[in-house]
């Protein structure tokens, strides 16, 4: 096995962060005023089309960067060190969107990948959160197309896209089916934006869809298909999880190393305590084992070495073992710098907000325990293998 980054990764790797770079500038701005002013929106889409960077996850023939899952992995533990969640800012279109029609593709996918439109999931509703099977949104037939009714929460980036993909029970079957929906589709409502415990560029709305008519041509994917297509959803952002908070944990680190060092405190610098050390070193050990797990995933994804239900397991080990270290390290790393490590000037504790929602989102971490756990009963020890070359 070779650990070593390929030329091209590391190409990638530099460009996300000098893309990083670039966005940290808005950080402040973003916390100090909860978002972005329209001309802060401008300016980073016009950096991120420039950078390459846009789409990763999607094909180069509909203008997508065409990455792999290892080099996504890459790009995205660059992007995790922005605080306010400026990440987010620099889009991955949902790969549900991947099952466009060729008319869908035009009308939807191609212009997010051009950065003129923005999609948004809406799958989570009052009594639908880690049991999505619980839904109660409804399709129900009509003369050509469907009628929508229900409710959708925690619509990540709701505020600003401009379409939704919603998943609902169709007709009497009640087959889970995903539907592409104009936001400004009659009956399409915005009712709620909460304010959270994180600094976020965009919001987390609530929707209502009332008496929401759709044409046939609406629906993503076929009728039923929307379970299946949402968990392949699902595997491939849990690992952009576990990137991203490997790499929000490392900056945390940096600070915090580096403030040890230069902060002195009974004639010597507070990185001469030993329990100062050992928070350091607890983090380093955080950090490396997860980076090297989550590498391992996204390659065994690339090479197609696993099977699809033992892979979906392995990206819950990565999100659940990578957002519960990251969380630790920038535990540590807020104590190490005492007071001002409680400043929201200081982007250790924007950190340590921002990163709870990981072990929440997208699979709460006692769902992702249930699948891996579910898998170990039903199919033994094998998850934990690598897999032969054979």
């Amino acid at each position: 096995m070779d650990f070593r980054l390929t030329a091209r990764q590391e190409e990638l790797r530099d460009a996300a962060r000098a893309l990083t770079d670039f966005v940290m500038k808005y950080e402040l701005d973003c916390e100090e005023n909860n978002g972005l002013p329209p001309q802060a929106h401008a300016e980073i889409r016009d950096a991120v089309l420039n950078s390459g960077l846009q789409a990763v996850n999607m094909p180069r023939e509909w203008g997508g960067a065409g990455l792999t899952i290892l080099e996504q992995v890459t790009v995205q533990a660059e992007l995790g060190r922005l605080t306010g969640a400026l990440w987010d800012m620099v889009w991955r279109p949902a790969n549900a969107l991947s099952h466009c029609t060729p008319e869908q593709r035009e009308r939807y996918l191609v212009p997010v990948i051009r950065g003129q439109r923005r999609d948004c999931y809406a799958v989570t509703e009052p009594e639908a959160g880690s049991d999505p099977q619980n839904l109660k949104t409804t399709a129900t037939r009509a003369d050509g197309g469907w009628v929508l009714n229900g409710e959708k929460w925690f619509v990540t980036v709701g505020d600003h896209a401009d379409f939704m993909i919603v998943l609902a029970a169709a007709g009497e079957e009640r087959a889970p089916t995903l539907f592409l929906v104009d936001k400004d589709t009659t009956g399409v409502e915005m009712t709620r934006v909460p304010r959270w415990m994180h600094t976020f560029v965009y919001e987390h709305p609530e929707f209502t869809f009332t008496e929401v008519f759709v044409p046939d041509e609406a629906v993503l994917g076929e009728v039923g298909q929307g379970y299946d297509i949402t968990r392949s959803w699902f595997t491939e952002e849990r690992l952009m999880i576990a990137a991203r908070t490997i790499g929000a944990a490392e900056r945390a680190l940096e600070l915090a190393r580096d403030w040890a060092v230069e902060r002195r405190q009974f004639g010597s610098p507070i990185a001469d305590f030993q329990l100062i050390q050992g928070m350091l070193a607890d983090c380093a050990v955080d950090i490396a084992v997860n980076r090297a797990y989550t590498h391992q995933v996204a390659w065994e994804a690339d090479q197609g070495l696993v099977d699809r239900k033992t892979l979906h397991a392995k990206a819950a080990i990565a999100k659940l073992a990578a957002s519960e270290a990251s969380g630790r390290v920038v535990d540590r790393c807020l104590q190490i710098f005492g007071g001002r490590g409680y400043d929201r000037s200081y982007p250790v504790e924007r950190l340590y907000r921002e990163l709870r929602v990981d072990r929440i989102w997208e699979g709460t971490s006692e769902i992702q325990r249930l699948i891996i756990a579910g898998e170990l009963v039903k199919r033994g020890t094998g998850l934990l293998r690598m897999p032969s070359a054979d």
